[in-house]
């Protein structure tokens, strides 16, 4: 994947978009835990040595994951997809606002070109708007009794036009 300039602080940067690989495992429990933190005022539902666990020895291995690297190596974003949802789409906080979580989203467009669905927290606006604005519809929402944050969530789809 083509690496693209984006504006960390003052310099630009390059970062590279590529499929994840098992020696990304504790830089995308980094990005994960650290975006949880800056977002939620809840835990994760599981300890973060668990979290850590889960990304590096489930997630990665069994879905289609990318990551977001910086020249340096050091994981900024991460996504996972599965055949027809974007099921994990996490950018470092320090990173919020410059585009990365665009090109992830886009790309995941370009591998699922026929639509795609995803889950977000209703508290989560941020990301709300993030969607929204990129073309994905509510088409669902629940009381939390689905997830184990118990959390009221909605689920969005992105169909192409």
């Amino acid at each position: 994947m083509a690496a693209r300039r984006c504006r960390s602080g003052r310099a630009l940067v390059l970062i590279e978009i590529r499929r994840a690989r098992p020696e990304d495992g504790p830089g995308v429990g980094d990005v994960w835990l650290d975006a949880w933190y800056a977002t939620f005022d809840f835990p994760p539902s599981h300890p973060d040595d668990d979290v850590r666990r889960w990304l590096a020895e489930e997630l990665l291995p069994e879905h289609e994951s990318y990551v977001a690297v910086t020249p340096e190596g050091l994981v900024v974003g991460l996504m996972a997809l599965s055949d027809g949802m974007v099921e994990q789409l996490y950018v470092a906080p320090d990173h919020h606002r410059q585009g990365l979580g665009t090109r992830l989203l886009d790309l995941a467009k370009e591998c699922r070109p026929d639509g795609l669905e995803l889950y977000c927290f209703q508290a989560n606006t941020r990301a709300r708007h993030f969607y929204e604005d990129r073309g994905f519809v509510a088409v669902a929402r629940g009381d939390g009794s689905a997830n184990e944050e118990r959390q009221p969530d909605i689920r969005y789809a992105w169909r192409p036009a």
